[in-house]
Parts: C-alpha cells; sequence; structure tokens
C-alpha cells in the first residue's frame, strides 16, 4: 500500500509484524530495486528476497517502528545482508565447502562471479564507511537500495534535504575510494 496506509506521523511504535502487510508493495518495489542494484546475480528473485526479509525482520522481536521511512530504511539495510549472506552461501557451496574444487574453464567461474564480487566489494565498502560515519550508510542504503527520495530521506533522518545531498555527495567520493583500492 501506499504512505497514506501508515503514515509518516510518528505514532506508537509498531513492529514488523504490524507494518509489513501494509507495506508489502512497496517491500516488493525496494526488492526489485536491490536486485536490480547488484543482486541479480544472486538467483533470488524478488518474493524470495521480500521473504526472507520479513522472516530476519520478525526474529527480531524488539525492533519497533515509529514510522514508514524508518521502516523502509530497517528493510533496506536488512535486504542488503540477505543478498550479500546469500552469496556468501551460495559461493561456499560452489567451491565444495571446503573440498578442493577444479575448474575446467577459469574464465566462466570468473563471469559467473563478476555480479557476486561487485555486491560483496560494495558491502564491505559500505562496512567501513559505517565506521568513519553511520548516517552516511543510512543516506546510501535509503537512496540508492531502497529508491528514497532527498526528501523522504530527510523526513526519515531528520534532517534537511540539503543535508541529504550533500552526505549523499560524500558518501560517493567516500565509496568511490574505498572501491577502488
Amino acid at each position: 500500500m501506499h504512505a497514506s496506509v501508515i503514515s509518516s506521523s510518528p505514532v506508537l511504535p509498531l513492529s514488523a509484524q504490524e507494518l509489513f502487510p501494509n507495506l508489502y508493495r512497496e517491500l516488493r518495489r525496494l526488492a526489485r530495486s536491490r536486485l536490480a542494484s547488484g543482486g541479480r546475480n544472486t538467483l533470488l528473485d524478488t518474493s524470495a528476497l521480500v521473504n526472507e526479509t520479513y522472516l530476519r525482520m520478525q526474529r527480531e522481536t524488539d525492533a519497533r517502528f515509529n514510522d514508514r521511512e524508518h521502516f523502509m530504511a530497517y528493510a533496506a539495510t536488512t535486504m542488503r545482508h540477505v543478498v550479500i549472506d546469500f552469496i556468501r552461501r551460495r559461493r561456499a557451496e560452489r567451491r565444495g565447502g571446503g573440498a578442493e574444487h577444479l575448474t575446467l574453464d577459469t574464465r566462466d567461474s570468473a563471469v559467473l562471479d563478476h555480479g557476486a564480487d561487485e555486491a560483496e566489494a560494495v558491502h564491505e565498502a559500505l562496512q567501513t564507511l559505517a565506521q568513519i560515519d553511520a548516517g552516511l550508510v543510512q543516506v546510501v542504503e535509503m537512496r540508492y537500495f531502497g529508491g528514497f527520495t532527498d526528501l523522504e530521506i530527510a523526513q526519515a533522518m531528520g534532517v534537511t534535504d540539503r543535508t541529504v545531498r550533500r552526505h549523499w555527495e560524500r558518501a560517493r567520493l567516500l565509496l568511490s575510494e574505498l572501491l577502488a583500492l
């Protein structure tokens, strides 16, 4: 549903279970966006990503959300971790979980791993960036992975849209440096 179902104004904090059904369509949009921006080589589809996100958020029994933006920002972070965990599990299984693995043509293996390598590199760069400034990571997750506008991010973070744009530019600069290493 849309923001009209869950208002952006603070009310009693709600759990993921309470919010999930009302924001399912938006979560599917978020999942499509996440898969299009680096998760497409994971063999996950939109429904699988949304379902796994729900299960992880449901396990967080103490997670409470004041508004739609807070919930969606948390969901964007959770989706990023779901994709990275899936990539890592798939690699471990494909490599035999420690057993010796021989490849007949190393070029084929490199092509298959490229998208996963990119997603994992971005994830690791975001982890490093979180040590520098966690707010920058939140802006990246909401804008890049979640498809939020500057104004929506500003409302969720309690800052101005101009501050969001500055954070976005700083994050992009730092990430490009981290990814170039």
